[in-house]
């Protein structure tokens, strides 16, 4: 654990994300010093290329040299697509390196849904985030199979709160996804359709900024120095 304020990095994707997790942070994980780190070109050349390329890797393991270089006791990418990245990282630097939504899918594994939605407003996130599920299932939920349905809807990105949450609900009614006892946000510039998302579809949705700002927490704070929200 790490007596003074620990200095976590954040490295984004665009600036929506940035405001997202500054907001998670704030209230879950006050301790922290942030450090935020844009590159507002990693997910438009991820999407022009259909996803990352051997140039996009290497341009993303030169952004977490710099935080790393620059003393970060932590890391988080806010960016989905970027996640497999964050596994040569793992090897690379020993300190916490989180994966965007590894926290959410973790906590969502762990709890007793059988089938859970991934969502998403951009391509390269679903991939991205099914892998992930699919990765930790195997050691978060041996035994316990669960089924993962996809659904996207590219206009949901420029859309507001209420009108994207309309949008991914129907998107998740194409692919027959209604029946989901749990519905996870693939990108952290959905965090505000959470609410009305949940209310269209009854279900809980759960989303990665907040359960990520936990888990760095849990790892660099001593737990008596801990503040519980509520």
């Amino acid at each position: 654990m790490i007596e003074s304020p620990p200095l976590v990095a954040m490295i984004h994707a665009v600036p929506a994300a940035h405001r997202i997790a500054q907001d998670a942070f704030a209230q879950e994980f006050p301790q922290a010093t942030v450090w935020n780190v844009l590159d507002d070109r990693l997910l438009d050349d991820a999407n022009a290329t259909g996803g990352l390329t051997d140039a996009l890797r290497r341009r993303m393991l030169r952004l977490i040299a710099h935080v790393m270089d620059g003393g970060a006791q932590g890391l988080l990418l806010t960016c989905s697509s970027y996640g497999e990245v964050v596994d040569t990282a793992r090897v690379l630097w020993d300190v916490p390196v989180l994966k965007s939504d590894e926290s959410m899918f973790k906590a969502a594994l762990a709890g007793p849904y059988r089938q859970i939605a991934v969502v998403a407003s951009t391509p390269p996130a679903v991939p991205a985030a099914v892998a992930q599920l699919e990765a930790l299932v195997p050691a978060v939920r041996p035994g316990r199979p669960v089924d993962i349905v996809t659904a996207l809807s590219e206009a949901a990105a420029g859309a507001g709160p209420e009108e994207a949450a309309r949008l991914l609900a129907d998107a998740l009614r194409t692919v027959g996804g209604t029946d989901a006892d749990a519905v996870l946000l693939a990108q952290y510039s959905l965090t505000p359709v959470r609410d009305a998302l949940a209310a269209l579809l009854g279900v809980p949705v759960l989303d990665g900024a907040g359960a990520a700002a936990r888990e760095l927490r849990g790892l660099l704070v001593p737990v008596g120095a801990q503040v519980v929200t509520p």
